[in-house]
């Protein structure tokens, strides 16, 4: 009877103790995770691929080395002029003529204005850089929602495989109860068709599997039939990390707007120096015949000369600083509505994350008590009586049971990454 009893218990799916969060750290553009696992690895393996080779990380990248050639561009003078004349047709008169006049001049813009334009040039790449940063912290955010979904539909599968094993048990005490008339053959058919309708769950998992296998193949740029391997048990910590909103100020989605001031902060230096005149300088040659009227010897001309361009209806550059000052305030003001609206998601992502640690705790009561129940059914048994409708309620609970404690795992995972996206 023993042997039978140890048969016939519902094993419960456990988990083993993880010691700390998922936290993601994003250090010179690079994701790591940490998380106390042995197949924690794999998810690093999966992040770092995605941020190799995903098209999207490629294309914010050459957006991000376009902008920094653009220093390179404002680097630079003015064209230089170059002037030739030469005369086509000469008149008849007995003054000496000019052949041809060359002349060069180089403008010269007002002093410390490239050096501005050079660091307008570089305030928008560095904001440029900002971007790089929050395309690849997303990335490695979907990358491990994926990662999650993947570990839910796998336990649960393995929860299936279980309770379908155990059913069968149960199919086959059925069947020598009806042969010694303690049991209908109706008892032996609920069996079956609950054993079939968790057959078909499982397929259905196995296919929502290869969807979201799929769609995570596609953000590490591979063919989406590779096989992806997840953890195989997980648990929820004893213990979560404080977080403060006040550490929401380094989330870089708000230095993002701090760069772009400072941006608009160095264009409106670069209008104030454009404000200020170019100067040019060049010199001109002119070569003329000869002619009996020149009596010295140095009959060609050497001119040098100074050109000086003065902005004087300079409201052009008044709309631009007022421009520029409208503008700092749109970004403040951005700033304050995105700032708002990670306060928003914070706060939800540590409520649902609270609320997933209940929701497993409750969880692992009722499965206590649902063994209980178990034991009681078994005890039944020895007395020669079973009710097999109590044995399919029973199992029906501990697998509600069991699936919602997977559920509540993968969300509280989920929520973590969230919050460490938004706080770190």
């Amino acid at each position: 009877m023993k042997q039978f009893i140890n048969i016939l218990r519902i094993r419960v799916f456990s988990f083993p103790q993880v010691t700390c969060p998922l936290r993601i750290v994003l250090i010179c553009s690079f994701s790591l995770f940490t998380f106390h696992s042995l197949s924690a690895q794999d998810l690093n393996t999966l992040i770092n691929e995605a941020l190799e080779n995903n098209p999207e990380i490629q294309k914010v990248d050459f957006q991000y080395q376009i902008a920094s050639e653009k220093v390179n561009e404002v680097n630079s003078l003015p064209n230089t002029e170059f002037n030739l004349g030469v005369m086509a047709l000469k008149p008849e008169m007995e003054m000496p003529m000019e052949n041809f006049r060359v002349s060069v001049m180089q403008m010269l813009p007002w002093f410390g204005t490239i050096t501005a334009r050079e660091n307008y040039a570089t305030s928008m790449a560095d904001a440029q850089y900002i971007d790089i940063t929050i395309v690849k912290r997303k990335l490695a955010v979907s990358v491990s929602q994926f990662y999650y979904q993947l570990y839910e539909i796998s336990a649960k599968q393995d929860v299936l495989d279980d309770t379908i094993s155990l059913l069968k048990t149960y199919e086959q005490l059925a069947l020598t109860s009806v042969e010694v008339g303690k049991a209908s053959a109706v008892d032996v058919l609920r069996l079956q068709i609950r054993q079939n309708e968790l057959q078909q769950e499982k397929e259905v998992l196995n296919q929502q599997y290869i969807g979201i296998q799929a769609a995570l193949n596609s953000l590490l740029n591979r063919d989406y039939d590779v096989k992806v391997s997840v953890v195989s048990t997980m648990k929820i910590p004893e213990s979560d990390n404080f977080f403060s909103y006040d550490s929401l100020s380094i989330n870089p989605e708000l230095l993002k707007y701090d760069k772009l001031y400072q941006s608009v902060e160095q264009s409106e230096l670069l209008n104030q120096k454009e404000r200020g005149p170019m100067i040019g300088f060049g010199v001109e040659y002119i070569n003329q015949e000869n002619s009996p009227m020149i009596t010295s010897s140095y009959k060609d001309m050497v001119m040098p000369m100074l050109t000086v361009s003065i902005p004087i209806f300079n409201k052009k550059y008044s709309s631009q600083s007022k421009q520029n000052e409208l503008r700092k305030q749109e970004i403040q003001s951005q700033k304050a509505e995105r700032l708002n609206i990670l306060k928003a998601e914070l706060s939800k992502a540590i409520s649902q994350r609270n609320q997933s640690r209940i929701k497993f705790d409750t969880q692992d009561k009722n499965l206590k008590q649902a063994k209980d129940a178990e034991r009681i059914l078994v005890k039944s048994y020895e007395t020669g009586t079973i009710d097999f409708n109590d044995v399919l309620d029973i199992q029906e609970l501990q697998l509600k049971f069991q699936m919602n404690q997977i559920e509540s795992i993968k969300t509280y995972y989920v929520q973590t990454i969230l919050i460490n996206y938004l706080t770190s």
